[in-house]
């Protein structure tokens, strides 16, 4: 069965469903369908698009292992109608192995050793319970390498032991027990490199630690595999066993006899032995992948807001990469972002030429005209944010930019091919410039585990993280919108429909003709096919462009129509984009069709109303506390200004300035109950916090956000 006839076969998915269904198969991306094909998908955004998706991808796995236990069941010639039946049938993964368990090719087990031994006779009769003495059963199979009734009987219960653990009915019921019950628990290791205790101090907390498992934060249980996996912890998933050993032998023991006693001791082998290793693999496996997706959303979801942050926009820049002993790395940049100079100052120790850097500082200031200082927040990074204050520069307002991962921009292929001639120092500066001014253009060029708005990124599952990463900058990307002659190829690789290919012969071919007029010239690039023009067109943007529409985010499928809406106004193209009456003066209504609804009609309108508009807004203005610089300057009940870097499911982190990040714990952010710190604070947000706790020996800053 194809996926086609999975959809028709299943009558409870919805024809929004299906039709997204089928434009993923046609090759659509997540962000033009969720912008430009709402009719087919009933308003579909792109969280739901992307789901669908990552479900015909899960279908697809799952059809394919359908295929590969079925041919290896048909290899060993135990394949039935029946069978192949039942597989077709099951729909989930669990219960799909269960099935394939009995076939499933493995290492020789203690139950293959008694089948060669000629007792898998003797375990028949025991589970049959007609026997009264299983003793007596068994004298008939002491021969070859049995030596005894003992080894007889023990080679059948491990033959019983192990059709009870490929019993489905027995692992659901196990399964369901561990579901309700099960209780995670981790106990400090014993080791003895002083290296190792001093590692193992970081996870004080997990020593002896025990809980409910399904009540488990994804973090905690995150932290204590990364302790299991470093040697320091011992972690173990159960369940109270008695009441559960119970039930298993009511679903094989018929009264009391020697059989049901042979019986009872294979269900307590096969438990133990067989069963609880193998559950309690699977939900260790489980709660992983759950803590796994809980780490990824909240990186995915922190990771958009820094990339939305709002950019200062095109206005000269200059940019610095302080630093002590090695100089302050200075740039100057035009409103493109092109560098125009830079010059290294020492206005701090141990070189210390404050009236030389000055000078320098003040010259370019002259010469440049610059709008903005944008200073990176890493080391003396306050310092020389005090330094360009003391410039009394009018009108240049200075910024304190991260510069996390602006170390790996400057070492990359990237800023080798931006910059082949220049320092990695003098790339950092020129990055910490261009953040300021467009950080989405920016980050781009930096792996996203490298940002810094993530924890455990290097525990969760690398695959999952990395396309769920790379679907929230693709997310990114396109919801603001791109300007086709500015970009640069790494931004225009995650374009809607392109990727790095076409992104470089868009780049080549930009060159070659000086910049695109039209969206119609895209046509013209080499491999840029019709459905690569229909996916990209609507997220670039042509300033200047004969095509007024070229500059906004409505689709070029739709230009004839937007024109007959102004020709039946009374109206021309120029008078009705950026007209904010322009609700008033069409009546959309009447240009509803079976493919452009009002969702559609809705959303040209709107940009009708601001071409263009770039949903970040503009940067805002940020100082931090004058007088404080390291935590020793901090003291409990004050309060400070400061910047959430990090979001996590336990609360949020705060940059005030210092080296050391501030905690707001969840219980510290509001006076109502919130599960999630994401419901009130984002990446980027300015906050006044009050300081509620300072532990200078573990340079720990607790915050609070409470009145």
């Amino acid at each position: 069965m194809n996926l086609d006839q999975y959809i028709k076969a299943n009558n409870s998915m919805s024809g929004n469903i299906s039709a997204a269904i089928s434009l993923l198969q046609d090759g659509a991306t997540v962000p033009f369908i969720a912008r430009y094909r709402k009719e087919a998908t009933g308003n579909m955004d792109e969280v739901d698009v992307t789901d669908i998706k990552n479900s015909i991808k899960k279908y697809n796995d799952l059809i394919s292992r359908k295929e590969t236990i079925i041919a290896s069941i048909k290899e060993q010639g135990k394949l039935t109608p029946e069978l192949v039946q039942k597989i077709e049938a099951c729909w989930n993964t669990t219960l799909l192995e269960d099935i394939y368990l009995p076939y499933k090719r493995k290492r020789k087990t203690r139950a293959d050793v008694a089948r060669e031994s000629g007792l898998e006779g003797l375990a028949k009769t025991i589970m049959a319970q007609r026997e009264n003495d299983p003793h007596y059963a068994a004298g008939r199979y002491v021969k070859g390498k049995v030596n005894n009734e003992e080894e007889a009987l023990a080679g059948a219960r491990d033959i019983i032991a192990e059709w009870i653990s490929e019993n489905t009915k027995v692992r659901d019921i196990v399964r369901q027990t561990f579901d309700r019950h099960a209780v995670i628990s981790s106990k400090a290791k014993k080791v003895r490199d002083e290296q190792k205790k001093q590692d193992a101090r970081h996870y004080k907390d997990y020593f002896d630690y025990s809980t409910r498992l399904d009540r488990t934060p994804g973090h905690r249980i995150l932290a204590m595999r990364r302790g299991e996996r470093e040697g320091l912890l011992s972690v173990s998933i159960d369940v109270n066993a008695e009441r559960l050993l119970d039930r298993i032998d009511g679903f094989y023991i018929r009264g009391r006899s020697g059989c049901a006693e042979q019986i009872g001791k294979a269900v307590d082998d096969s438990y133990k032995r067989l069963v609880k290793p193998s559950i309690e693999t699977e939900f260790a496996n489980k709660s992983k992948e759950k803590a796994d997706k809980e780490a990824i959303d909240i990186f995915t979801k922190n990771l958009s807001q820094l990339l939305l942050e709002s950019p200062l926009g095109e206005q000269r820049v200059i940019g610095i990469d302080p630093g002590f002993r090695t100089g302050c790395k200075v740039v100057v940049l035009d409103e493109q972002g092109d560098l125009l100079a830079s010059k290294t100052i020492y206005p701090h120790p141990p070189q210390q030429e404050h009236d030389k850097a000055s000078k320098i500082m003040l010259e370019l200031v002259g010469k440049y005209k610059p709008q903005a200082f944008a200073i990176g927040n890493g080391t003396a990074g306050r310092e020389t944010e005090s330094f360009v204050k003391g410039l009394s520069v009018p009108d240049v307002e200075v910024y304190l930019i991260s510069e996390a991962g602006a170390s790996i921009y400057s070492a990359s292929a990237i800023a080798r091919e931006e910059f082949p001639d220049l320092d990695l120092t003098v790339r950092g500066a020129i990055s910490i410039g261009r953040r300021l001014m467009d950080p989405l253009a920016e980050l781009i060029k930096i792996d996203a585990k490298s940002i810094g708005v993530g924890q455990y990124q290097h525990d969760v599952d690398q695959n999952l993280l990395k396309q769920s990463l790379e679907d929230t900058v693709v997310s990114a990307v396109n919801k603001v919108g791109i300007n086709l002659n500015t970009a640069s190829k790494s931004l225009l690789a995650h374009v809607s429909g392109l990727g790095p290919t076409l992104a470089e012969r868009i780049v080549d071919y930009r060159k070659s003709i000086g910049q695109f007029k039209s969206r119609k010239q895209l046509s013209d690039v080499k491999g840029l096919g019709k459905k690569a023009f229909e996916q990209a067109a609507g997220f670039l943007r042509i300033k200047g462009s004969d095509q007024p529409l070229d500059d906004t985010n409505i689709h070029p499928e739709r230009y004839n129509l937007v024109k007959k809406m102004a020709k039946e106004a009374g109206l021309t193209l120029d008078s009705i984009i950026g007209n904010d009456k322009v609700n008033t003066l069409l009546d959309i209504h009447k240009y509803v069709e079976a493919d452009v609804g009002l969702p559609t009609l809705k959303d040209i309108v709107s940009e009708l109303q601001k071409p263009g508009h770039d949903p970040r807004g503009r940067a805002e203005f940020f100082s931090f506390d004058n007088y404080v610089r390291t935590i020793d300057d901090i003291k409990e009940n004050m309060y400070l200004p400061g910047i959430i870097v990090n979001v996590a499911k336990f609360g949020a982190f705060v940059d005030l300035g210092i080296k050391e990040n501030g905690l707001i714990h969840i219980s510290e952010i509001t006076d109502r109950f919130i599960s999630d710190p994401n419901e009130v604070l984002s990446v980027n947000q300015k906050v006044n916090t009050k300081v509620i706790g300072v532990d200078r020996e573990r340079n720990r800053i607790q915050l609070s956000l409470k009145n």
